[in-house]
């Protein structure tokens, strides 16, 4: 059971995800891909549109007056209105890829949040588990100072009865201040990697970190499955790759959206109309209503667009996306390249943290064995300050690197465990 307010792993690693500024991002590019969508859906409609047009103006008219005629200025209304639609039937499939990029491109999107929140948590995961390394090394350079304290009281006691002499008492003083320098430096490391850890799950700037200690790694054995076998789940599973297979088909369609640019176009276009006019003579005229009714009009028109030549556009255009498309597929073998180096190296590295486990496991028991056996020496006299010093030291040693191997263990079994399918983030 935690202490109120202790942070684990998981609860670490969710935290930064949420308030990770990155992902924030990639959530507004989502929105611009889900936008993108509606608009390339929307190009398969016809648009529709509605003019309105009022002229005020002034007219020289020839009029008799008697026997001559007279040019006289006549003020003039009139109105025009209309409805107005075009539909386009072909285009060489241009809408249909752009629709089809934008679908890509918005499941590409949610796969590039996924890999987003993965790398933060991975960061997380690994500046979580450094901080676990100095809460380690903290409580061991307090057990090596209390030990030391207590190999100091016992020499002092000694050196008061004549069995030990003053340079021994010397030498287990110094060391004893050598621990307390290296548990204030090891406590200084710990606070710059929960600082780390707390910019990294962008974490109130005012807010104490508690984090909490991890039980004793368990270690098991040896990765069964080969990177190869890895690989191949990981083919499936993992976003990274995801995200290039359909960068890669969007840079296909985009290819082939620029092809159809140099394709005839077919468009149906059609619309009512009808006007009103009068003059402002005082004269008779049409009603209103009237008017629109008997001018009342329509039209539907076919047109076709050959593009013949635009100064090369089209052309550098599609040479152009074409280039892209090369470029996208070195980018994807390479990227495979690497994730496969990755998870070779990760199968490596879980197998051979088991091995230095072992090791430093067995080396541990030895040297614990070894020092009880100086430390009896030392009693009787047998060795002095230095060697039992070097003693303590060694087995200090010992236990930091069972520690740092038991951590880099589990970090990189969460790892591989990933490559093969795995969540990194474990939700409530």
């Amino acid at each position: 059971m935690l202490a109120q307010g202790e942070w684990t792993l998981d609860a670490c690693m969710r935290y930064a995800v949420e308030h990770n500024p990155t992902r924030s991002k990639q959530l507004s590019q989502n929105e611009i891909y889900r936008i993108d969508r509606q608009e390339s859906v929307g190009r398969f409609l016809p648009t529709l549109s509605l003019g309105v047009n009022a002229t005020l103006g002034v007219e020289r008219t020839l009029v008799k007056d008697g026997a001559d005629y007279a040019y006289v200025d006549v003020n003039s209304l009139s109105n025009n209105y209309g409805v107005y639609s075009s539909l386009t039937l072909f285009n060489g499939f241009a809408n249909l890829n752009r629709a089809k990029i934008a679908k890509v491109n918005r499941l590409r999107g949610a796969d590039e949040l996924q890999d987003v929140e993965d790398m933060v948590a991975f960061e997380t995961m690994e500046l979580y588990f450094n901080v676990q390394y100095y809460l380690g090394t903290v409580q061991l350079a307090q057990e090596q100072l209390a030990e030391s304290e207590k190999q100091l009281r016992q020499a002092r006691r000694m050196e008061e009865v004549g069995l030990k002499s003053p340079p021994d008492v010397a030498e287990i003083q110094a060391q004893e201040a050598q621990c307390r320098f290296d548990l204030v430096q090891q406590e200084n490391l710990l606070r710059l990697e929960v600082i780390k850890l707390k910019e990294k799950m962008n974490f109130p700037l005012d807010s104490n970190l508690l984090v909490a200690r991890c039980d004793t790694p368990v270690v098991a054995g040896r990765s069964l499955e080969s990177a190869v076998e890895v690989y191949q789940q990981a083919l499936v599973s993992l976003p990274k790759i995801a995200v290039m297979d359909k960068s890669l088909r969007a840079t296909e369609l985009e290819y082939k959206l620029q092809r159809s640019q140099a394709m005839p176009s077919l468009t149906l276009q059609g619309g009512y109309t009808t006007d009103y006019a009068r003059l402002l003579d005082g004269g008779e005229y049409d009603p209103y209503l009237q008017q629109l009714r008997d001018r009342l009009g329509y039209y539907v028109t076919a047109s076709v667009s050959i593009p013949l030549f635009n100064r090369l556009g089209a052309s550098s255009a599609i040479r152009r996306s074409k280039q892209q498309l090369r470029i996208a597929r070195y980018e994807r073998e390479e990227t495979l390249r690497q994730i496969y180096s990755e998870i070779e190296q990760a199968v490596a590295d879980v197998n051979g943290m088991v091995a230095q486990y072992e090791h430093a496991v067995k080396r541990t028991e030895s040297m614990q064995a070894a020092h009880q056996v100086n430390l009896r020496k030392f009693e009787e006299g047998l060795i002095n300050g230095i060697e039992l010093n070097t003693s303590a030291n060694r087995l200090l040693e010992s236990k930091v690197e069972e520690l740092y191997t038991a951590l880099q263990y589990q970090l990189k079994q969460r790892l591989l465990e990933y490559y093969k399918g795995g969540k990194l983030v474990i939700n409530d």
